[in-house]
């Protein structure tokens, strides 16, 4: 599903990644373990079009990805990708189901449709209760949650978390752990996971290890 091959990447004088390649198969959970520096969050920055390589080729599902130009890109990005990332963004001023609703609006849904959605996810996520609470009112937990399902809102293939739990205490984290296989069972998506919790990157289908900007 999807095609790393031969990726480069520097900042000035700093080589970042220096010929990484992988692929990564339809509904499989990946994680990504390192220390500090080697190349994690650059390289999954990567993966979902968030940068762009110096060099290498990047396909999904078929698609060359870095040959779109930057609106065909973004809305690729809208359409097969969610985030999350361990600081949640959900927008302060917003409510729960407000929150989740962003991307559907933006990928052009009726608002009716969105909020339908949304309320779905947001049940399933064990916040039914909560959608009409703004972030602040809500735990880290919870905001956590509103995150996955403003991740989930336009179906992507795809779900790129990065430190997802590194916010969370230990009970909580390892049910966001937890929450990703269901996902997987549930919508048969799949996970690229960089963490740090070396629980969550052993409970993963495949362990990649990244040393000084490759895989080892």
């Amino acid at each position: 599903m999807i095609k790393a091959t031969n990726i480069f990447k520097s900042y000035g004088t700093l080589k970042v990644l220096k010929n990484v390649s992988l692929t990564i198969n339809k509904g499989e959970i990946i994680s990504i373990v390192g220390v500090s520096g080697a190349g994690k969050t650059t390289l999954l920055h990567i993966l979902g079009t968030l940068d762009k390589p110096d060099s290498g080729l990047l396909e999904m599902n078929g698609t060359n990805i870095f040959s779109l130009n930057d609106k065909k890109l973004a809305a690729f990005r809208n359409k097969n990708i969610g985030f999350v990332f361990q600081f949640h963004h959900l927008l302060p001023e917003f409510t729960a189901i407000e929150n989740v609703c962003i991307p559907a609006f933006i990928a052009g849904v009726s608002k009716s449709d969105a909020e339908e959605k949304a309320n779905e996810l947001l049940n399933f996520l064990g916040l039914s209760d909560r959608i009409n609470h703004k972030p602040g009112e809500l735990s880290g937990g919870e905001q956590q949650r509103v995150a996955v399902a403003r991740a989930l809102i336009n179906n992507p293939a795809v779900i790129l978390a990065d430190e997802p739990s590194g916010n969370l205490d230990s009970a909580t984290a390892r049910e966001l752990h937890q929450l990703f296989f269901v996902l997987r069972e549930k919508f048969n998506q799949t996970f690229i996971i960089v963490t740090h919790n070396e629980e969550l990157a052993d409970m993963a289908d495949r362990k990649l290890v990244m040393s000084d900007g490759n895989i080892v």
